[in-house]
C-alpha cells in the first residue's frame, strides 16, 4: 500500500515507519523536520504544516490510508488545544484529500479502568501528562461523530516501552474500551509490538469506526 504517515519521526511514528517499510509498503513521511527521517528507498519525507488544511490535503492525495501519529511537540505551551486543533485539522484534510481510511494513534488516558472512571481522571494519573491525555480523550469524542471517513482510533497500553525497556514478542491481544491486562494485572506493550498492531489493522481492518487497544 501507499501510506501517508503523519509524525513519522516521533517515538511511535518511527516504529510504525519501520514496520511499514519492513513489510514493503511505500510511505510518505509527513514531518516538521524531514532530516530526522532515516533514508529508505520506500520513504519520501515531506515537510507540511498540518494546520494548513489545503497544503496537507494536497500531500495526502493518492494514498491508500493515513496514519496519524501527530504530536504538538515538547515545545508546545498549550498542548491541550494544540493537539485537539491539530487532530481536527488533520481529520478535515483527510476528508478534502479523497482518502477514506485514517488510523489515529491516541493515548491510553481514555480507557476505562472502572465502569465510570477513565484512566486520565484517576488520582494516580501523572499531572504532567494530564493535558495531553485529556486532549486525546476529547478528540476520541470528536472522531466518533465522523461518518464519512473509515477511521480507527488505537489506544496503546497503560505502559509502553521501546525495545530496550520492554520486549518484542511479535504478538499482542486486543480490547475495546478497557485496558488489556496480563495475568499479573499489568497493561503494557513495546512500541514495536504496538506498531505491528497498527500495520496489521491497516492491512486487515477489523476495527473500522471503532476504538481498540492492545496489550500482552
Amino acid at each position: 500500500m501507499k501510506i501517508a504517515l503523519i509524525g513519522a519521526s516521533g517515538f511511535v511514528g518511527s516504529a510504525v515507519l519501520n514496520e511499514l517499510t519492513e513489510r514493503g509498503h511505500t510511505v510518505t513521511a509527513i514531518v516538521r523536520n524531514p532530516e530526522k527521517v532515516k533514508d529508505n528507498a520506500l520513504v519520501t519525507s515531506v515537510k507540511v504544516n498540518v494546520l494548513d488544511e489545503d497544503e496537507l490535503a494536497g500531500a495526502l492525495k493518492g494514498h491508500d490510508a493515513v496514519v496519524n501519529s501527530f504530536s504538538p511537540g515538547i515545545s508546545s505551551t498549550n498542548i491541550y488545544e494544540d493537539y485537539l486543533n491539530g487532530s481536527i485539522a488533520i481529520q478535515k484534510s483527510v476528508g478534502k484529500s479523497g482518502v477514506k481510511r485514517i488510523l489515529i494513534i491516541g493515548g491510553a488516558g481514555s480507557l476505562y479502568i472502572s465502569p465510570n472512571l477513565q484512566l486520565v481522571d484517576s488520582p494516580e494519573f501523572p499531572a504532567d501528562w494530564k493535558a495531553g491525555a485529556s486532549s486525546a480523550r476529547d478528540y476520541l469524542t470528536v472522531i466518533k461523530k465522523e461518518n464519512e471517513l473509515e477511521w480507527t482510533f488505537i489506544s496503546p497500553s497503560i505502559e509502553m516501552y521501546n525495545g530496550n525497556g520492554g520486549v518484542r514478542l511479535g504478538t499482542y491481544r486486543t480490547g475495546s474500551d478497557t485496558p488489556v491486562y496480563d495475568e499479573n494485572g499489568r497493561s503494557f506493550i513495546s512500541v514495536e509490538d504496538l506498531a505491528i498492531a497498527i500495520v496489521d489493522e491497516l492491512e486487515n481492518p477489523k476495527f473500522t469506526r471503532q476504538r481498540f487497544t492492545v496489550g500482552y
